[in-house]
């Protein structure tokens, strides 16, 4: 199996969030096999612990010394009272894993005042794949790490998605309105990358409005979506109000993406290229602790630079083409953004095959990019 970038500490009480799929609970009994492992996908558990949480404490051995991991802890959020009293009585050390904190704090729930800190785990990255990263692979069938040992990806992405509706959606109750969320999610996969059109897709799907803002909020809350906001400190010129949308990984975002004879191939292949892109962009960031804010810029003429990265090493911008030739044209967002920010160091990753630069933006094929990303984040290039 592949080795995850993820640390987490030994003795120390953590969430860790993660949308299902990207490999939590296997990480966690293989990293710490000594510690007491209780799931609330398991019936009779949640039940037992739903009626009563304060049993919680008679499952514990009294002689356990070791971590006490409680998965899909967003099940049950009335535990986290129960977790915090164990904390701080017995000092015992928890991992709590879960789909999003966020949705634990909309139920208003105790996310243990501080003492417990927060990881998430995201898809594979390059460099946790290493030789086993093809760039054709991963913009078809992304990143998840089942689809790495299952013989037919399609069908595990397929069944993914239809049991990530069933177990999430349906059984938390977070819509009773399956169906349209259902067609919401194919809906919403024609915006990848775009900024955000409510009212098209609230009339693509059939709803009012505020049922898609609420489904929106419903993706994010699983960990399904990212919103990219516009990047505007020290604006010069004016920009797009509205954030662009991306589902968390570019497999899952082909297996929504219905294609058709009236569908654009380009658009859709752009498209899987921002995505993987971004995801890499989302999980080395945080692994690495380098605490960069991502972005995308566009101003109200259209000129766009996919992704800004602003934090304490930096300012990076990113254009992701898929094109294997790079022309003037590829490089106007980047030169208008250098204009307006000329501290920025700036980046065209592109389909082709030879690294060069170009009125200082270095050009990367995209396949050397993902896979030296720890490098070109920490300024190294």
């Amino acid at each position: 199996m592949f080795q995850r970038l993820l640390n987490l500490p030994k003795k120390k009480s953590c969430f860790l969030f993660g949308p299902r799929g990207t490999g939590k609970t296997w990480w966690l009994k293989h990293n710490f096999p000594k510690a007491l492992y209780l799931d609330l996908l398991g019936s009779d558990l949640y039940l037992e612990l739903l009626a009563n949480p304060q049993r919680l404490e008679q499952l514990i051995p009294l002689d356990h010394d070791d971590l006490i991991i409680i998965d899909e802890v967003q099940k049950i959020p009335d535990l986290l009272n129960e977790v915090h009293r164990l904390i701080e009585s017995k000092r015992l050390s928890f991992i709590l894993t879960g789909s999003s904190a966020r949705s634990l704090r909309r139920k208003g729930v105790n996310l243990l005042a501080g003492r417990a800190l927060t990881y998430h785990m995201y898809p594979l990255t390059c460099e946790e794949l290493r030789s086993a990263f093809h760039l054709g692979h991963s913009l078809q069938y992304g990143h998840l790490p089942a689809v790495f040992s299952e013989p037919n990806p399609a069908k595990y992405l397929s069944s993914y998605i239809h049991t990530y509706l069933k177990e999430e959606v349906l059984q938390e109750g977070l819509t009773r309105n399956l169906s349209g969320f259902t067609r919401f999610l194919e809906i919403a996969s024609m915006s990848q990358g775009q900024v955000i059109n409510m009212s098209e897709i609230a009339r693509e799907v059939f709803v009012s409005r505020k049922v898609v803002e609420s489904f929106f909020s419903i993706a994010e809350d699983l960990l399904l979506t990212y919103h990219l906001p516009v990047f505007t400190k020290r604006a010069k010129r004016r920009l797009v109000g509205h954030a662009k949308f991306y589902f968390f990984d570019v497999g899952v975002f082909r297996t929504l993406r219905r294609v058709g004879p009236l569908d654009s191939a380009e658009e859709i292949e752009g498209a899987a290229y921002e995505t993987l892109v971004l995801q890499e962009l989302k999980a080395m960031n945080d692994y690495l602790d380098l605490g960069y804010q991502l972005y995308f810029w566009r101003t109200s003429n259209q000129i766009e630079v996919d992704f800004v990265l602003y934090g304490p090493k930096g300012l990076l911008a990113i254009e992701v083409k898929r094109t294997i030739r790079v022309s003037p044209k590829d490089l106007t967002g980047l030169k208008a953004f250098a204009a307006d920010y000329p501290e920025a160091t700036r980046y065209l990753f592109y389909g082709g095959n030879c690294r060069e630069q170009i009125e200082g933006v270095q050009i990367i094929p995209i396949a050397e990019a993902l896979q030296n990303l720890k490098a070109i984040l920490n300024g190294k290039r």
